[in-house]
């Protein structure tokens, strides 16, 4: 007996029944493609906003800083610290932190002071890109700044505003100066939003009487290393130094990452087993319905594997169709999402522990996002036909001669 045509044959005896089992799997196998793709996708997003915005993939700090951030615990070899970093492909910037207070009217508000280098500060973030008004920093305009959206709603400041900013200097004076308002933010993080006011490195150095340290060195990673590996090789540069990686600076977004990978695979295993579930049902349908033809075959020689391999044929067959169906149904949707996306900006934009995400969802296909749905589909599928097929084939063949 010649098992693949016996089985295209009997497939089509019930057509509803091959029908409805078809659809059931492409739909489910074009839906598992498309989210294969987006949630991936929105992950990498999430983690390069993190990372592009101002965190950066690692940091490196004075040793106790973080955990008693003052003026006063510096970076005091910068210069050699950056050279390394650079030489060995790491773009580095160098920044001062300082907290203070900025006025403009009637209206004050404490503040972060950001010093940044502003043509390397542009190699490890993209906070330059988000502005809402006005212009970005410009080396040559010292007392120039940019404000973060909510302070300058709390300040009611703008473009060309005059805000007067007091801060304790590091020799002990009071540091107080007239600034210009080149720019307002929009939105970026939670406390930048709140806080944050980004000068000119050497203009926040002359306010703050620090002539030479920093307070803090973002680093980016080649995109050929991994994270770990590239957290290690800047640990080494950097000796005498508090080096962490972004997953130790902000913990609880890289957990929230790490459980919606975990969230991932859940979807995946409840979607295909009610798929299975779908099949098996449909299969033990097929087997009941054909307990007397089975029987007569039996008995005119059919051995238990060559019927196992009829039924296993028959749902081969129904997944072959299912998956060619599914992936020429989703590749459309695949290229739309990774070349167009979801504008999400249009439903007001999305927000994760306080780090604004970016305005378009785009997915990432590749041949692993195809083959991980497909090979999942064709496993359920064959476990969920074993225990039909195990069935048909050993049931005694004067017992199913005899089933009405």
């Amino acid at each position: 007996m010649k098992v693949w045509p016996v089985a295209w044959r009997n497939l089509w005896r019930n057509k509803r029944r091959t029908m409805v089992t078809i659809a059931a799997m492409t739909l489910a196998l074009c839906f598992e493609l498309l989210y294969a793709g987006m949630l991936p996708g929105y992950l990498r997003s999430m983690e390069e906003d993190v990372v592009e915005m101002e965190v950066g993939d690692i940091q490196i700090h004075a040793l106790g800083y973080i955990d008693n951030p003052t003026i006063y615990t510096q970076i005091t070899d910068v210069e050699g610290v950056l050279r390394r970093l650079e030489e060995a492909g790491y773009p580095a910037s160098p920044r001062v932190l300082a907290g203070g207070l900025a006025a403009a009217g009637k209206y004050a508000s404490g503040v972060v002071f950001r010093g940044i280098d502003v043509p390397r500060d542009a190699e490890v973030s993209r906070v330059h890109e988000r502005l809402a008004s006005g212009n970005w920093l410009d080396p040559a305009d010292a007392h120039g700044v940019v404000v973060g959206r909510t302070l300058a709603e709390t300040l009611d400041v703008g473009s060309g505003s005059e805000i007067v900013v007091l801060s304790q200097a590091a020799d002990g004076s009071m540091a107080n100066d007239l600034y210009i308002v080149r720019g307002v933010l929009a939105s970026v993080e939670e406390n930048t939003d709140r806080a944050a006011v980004f000068m000119n490195l050497n203009a926040l150095r002359e306010l703050l009487v620090i002539p030479d340290g920093v307070h803090q060195v973002v680093v980016r990673r080649p995109a050929d290393v991994d994270l770990d590996t590239a957290a290690a090789i800047v640990a080494a540069l950097a000796p005498g130094l508090d080096t962490r990686d972004w997953r130790q600076i902000m913990p609880v977004i890289a957990s929230m990452l790490e459980s919606t990978q975990g969230a991932i695979y859940i979807i995946f295993f409840v979607i295909y087993i009610a798929v299975a579930i779908l099949i098996l049902n449909a299969m033990l349908m097929a087997v009941f319905e054909r307990i007397r033809e089975f029987g007569v075959l039996k008995a005119l020689g059919v051995g238990p594997r060559l019927l196992m391999s009829l039924l296993l044929a028959e749902s081969g067959i129904q997944t072959g169709l299912a998956v060619l169906l599914g992936v020429a149904f989703a590749l459309p949707g695949m290229w739309y999402l990774s070349e167009v996306g979801i504008n999400v900006g249009a439903l007001g934009g999305t927000a994760a522990m306080g780090v604004v995400m970016r305005q378009v969802w785009y997915g990432i296909y590749d041949v692993g996002t195809v083959q991980g749905p497909v090979i999942m589909l064709v496993v359920i599928v064959f476990l969920a036909t074993l225990y039909p097929a195990f069935k048909a084939a050993y049931m005694s063949p004067a017992e199913a001669m005899r089933h009405r």
